[in-house]
């Protein structure tokens, strides 16, 4: 699934509250991150938004804007030391000061809000997508195979479902 513009559209009444989270994230992924964290955030930060009753409408901007990108950084392993980029859930934390438990638990509650399991393809950064074999594991007659060795047309049926993040060969 594409992320695209339309998004990222919030609620007139969430604007200033995407706006002010989104410049936090923003901040932080641009000056320890990159800019697939800042743009995974600021989905997510939408997600949020559009939310009904918005939980973005109480709580403080910082333990929120730290909470997302805890969140995507999960999915991520972003706090895995073999993987790039890398920091710890303190150091994170730290930077909007909050406490690590305040941050995983803020962290949980978005992941269980917008549903972001571990292995979700729809969440991964977008230059990881094509390595991460956990990405292409799908079920197919009880066996659990890499749709990438699948045929077209089961490849096809398996995006229209939203298990795998696009048909490899459209790709090219």
């Amino acid at each position: 699934m594409q992320k695209t513009n339309a998004a990222t559209s919030v609620p007139k009444a969430m604007n200033r509250h995407y706006a002010e989270i989104t410049e936090l994230t923003d901040d932080y992924c641009s000056k320890k991150l990159s800019e697939e964290y800042a743009h995974l955030s600021r989905f997510a930060t939408a997600a949020l938004c559009r939310k009904r009753p918005s939980p973005l409408q109480s709580g403080s901007l910082h333990t929120w804007a730290c909470g997302i990108i805890y969140a995507v950084g999960f999915v991520n392993f972003l706090f895995d030391k073999s993987t790039s980029p890398y920091v710890t859930a303190e150091e994170l934390a730290n930077a909007f000061s909050i406490s690590k438990s305040t941050a995983g638990n803020k962290s949980k509650k978005i992941r269980e809000l917008l549903k972001i399991q571990q292995f979700d393809h729809h969440w991964f950064l977008p230059s990881r997508i094509e390595n991460t074999s956990m990405a292409w594991m799908i079920t197919l007659n009880g066996f659990i195979v890499d749709a990438r060795k699948l045929s077209r047309e089961i490849q096809e049926i398996a995006y229209e479902k939203g298990l795998i993040p696009y048909v490899p060969a459209d790709k090219c």
